[in-house]
């Protein structure tokens, strides 16, 4: 069984979509279009070729058609922060719930047959319009009433969709078709690896607060090894599930079987202790053994009671693992929280914990930043560390009801700490990439290099094996090659043979080199 990627979980308090929150504005500084960020001595150099895009760009303002034309053919790097049945179409979640054979509650509730008194076929949803419109309502935010908590059904949707979600394979061919659509070149998403096998584990074994004998009983006679054999096990049969769903093995295959994806393991941080640090160990350990699996992930509501209690005590587990298993990358759900939906003692040290307890190399969301105790630090030591930020613009709005001038996008950026656009989950917020890229075009005045660069970092910052196209520090304002690649002209058909020969040997450096070439591409056709 493949769990549902969040579980509905009501939290102590709520925050309605749409209620004011504390104003933040004054303590964001605000970034002029074309500064550079802390820490460069001076913005990029701009190409002709670019001038002329951001001019076609500046020329669409009153044409929104060509406007929204444009954002979706721009060259958009890569989705770092993607939970795969939160990202599939709804439509196509209730396409597979009626070939499941599934039937429909009261509540909305894919539930499993026979569909007696009270239940509906969902296969009813293919003929009956109304029908379907309702199971869409119910699943995702579309038409989704203000004056209602947007955190709460946002989170509600996954347990009404979870039997329906079953079949890796098919949701990552409707995803990756979806992401290759976008102009994007890579994907990272979220799933529980084994989670039957890791929660029988985590029972039997009982919970140690000694966190280094905790793990030896785990390990103990190969117990945890064969929960990463289920693991294994599990991605193969998704893989080949994928293949067929996708068509890849016919002369006709799905745009998504060229796209490179990589797992991230997520926990489920309001699980019993016991559970939760195995399923850590799990997803360290599997990152380790597996290329597939590059990290590990902290995923359910983060303002949920059992996630608050035991947010520090996780990330001092996390801290212990990566110590065991330095292999394994670590990005983190942290600062997903807003004034009024948590006490304000919690908003002060979620991301501190995440960065420098844990050692996150990104962060998910992140939009409780201003509350943190001396918050401006912590942005100072995120950009020193490279530690980039996840942004899912829409998710923020619709569950934390943060947006525009009071989201710390302005923060960040002033700050010298790397962002990357991003997706969460575009299957319930009904939205897309490009939608994210042309809100932060719109609402924070960004020219068309710094969306350009925007993507740039979603590839640089990604965990894909190997090394960057781009010289160690040039990221995020110089974005200078490196020396092999440094006399060709990024985005050619045909690098040099050194060139040839690096990107052969570092798959990242080989995506970001295609992201280049689409990016010739794209201003040769936007002047």
């Amino acid at each position: 069984m493949i769990s549902t990627i969040r579980t509905a979980h009501r939290p102590t308090s709520l925050l309605p979509a749409g209620l004011g929150v504390l104003a933040v504005l004054s303590l964001l500084p605000a970034v002029p279009a074309t500064a550079a960020p802390v820490g460069d001595a001076s913005p990029r150099a701009v190409t002709q070729a670019e001038r002329r895009t951001a001019a076609y760009l500046d020329s669409l303002r009153n044409k929104p058609e060509r406007l929204k034309a444009f954002f979706k053919a721009l060259p958009k790097g890569g989705d770092l922060h993607n939970h795969l049945s939160g990202a599939a179409k709804t439509e196509f979640l209730i396409k597979l719930a009626g070939e499941k054979g599934l039937c429909i509650d009261a509540t909305m509730t894919a539930v499993a047959p026979p569909c007696g008194p009270g239940k509906r076929p969902a296969v009813d949803a293919q003929t009956d319009a109304a029908f379907r419109q309702q199971i869409i309502r119910a699943w995702s935010m579309q038409d989704f009433p203000a004056d209602q908590s947007g955190h709460d059904h946002f989170f509600d949707t996954f347990g009404k969709f979870s039997l329906a979600t079953w079949d890796r394979g098919k949701l990552l061919a409707n995803v990756a078709d979806t992401v290759v659509e976008q102009n994007q070149f890579y994907l990272e998403t979220m799933v529980t690896p084994a989670s039957d096998s890791a929660r029988k584990l985590a029972d039997a074994v009982g919970y140690d607060a000694d966190l280094a004998a905790f793990h030896r009983k785990l390990l103990a006679g190969g117990q945890l090894d064969r929960v990463v054999d289920d693991a294994v096990k599990e991605a193969d049969d998704a893989n080949a599930q994928f293949r067929v769903a996708a068509h890849c093995d016919t002369p006709r295959p799905d745009p998504g079987c060229r796209l490179p994806v990589r797992w991230i393991s997520q926990v489920s941080r309001g699980s019993t202790p016991a559970r939760v640090f195995t399923q850590m160990a799990v997803g360290m350990r599997l990152a380790e053994r597996d290329p597939r699996f590059v990290a590990v992930n902290l995923v359910q509501p983060e303002d949920g009671e059992s996630a608050l209690a035991n947010y520090s005590l996780q990330m001092r587990m996390l801290n212990y693992l990566r110590g065991q298993y330095p292999g394994a990358h670590l990005t983190l759900h942290a600062g997903e929280l807003a004034p009024g939906l948590v006490k304000p003692e919690d908003l002060t040290f979620h991301i501190r914990e995440a960065v420098l307890v844990a050692g996150a190399e990104r962060i998910g969301h992140g939009v409780d930043l201003v509350h943190e105790d001396d918050w401006r630090q912590l942005a100072r030591t995120m950009a020193q560390r490279k530690v980039a930020v996840e942004v899912p613009f829409s998710s923020n709005k619709q569950i934390l009801g943060i947006a525009g001038d009071d989201h710390p996008f302005n923060a960040y950026r002033r700050y010298g700490v790397p962002v990357v656009l991003s997706t969460d989950d575009p299957g319930v917020s009904r939205i897309d990439i490009s939608h994210e890229y042309q809100y932060a075009a719109r609402t924070y005045d960004l020219g068309y290099t710094e969306l350009k660069d925007l993507a740039r970092a979603s590839l640089e910052y990604a965990f894909r094996d190997g090394r960057s196209l781009w010289a160690t520090g040039s990221a995020p304002s110089g974005y200078r090659l490196v020396a092999a690649c440094r006399s060709d002209r990024p985005g050619t058909d045909h690098p040099s043979a050194r060139c040839a020969r690096y990107l052969a040997d570092n798959p990242k450096a080989a995506t970001e080199w295609r992201q280049e070439t689409a990016f010739a591409t794209f201003e040769s056709r936007h002047r």
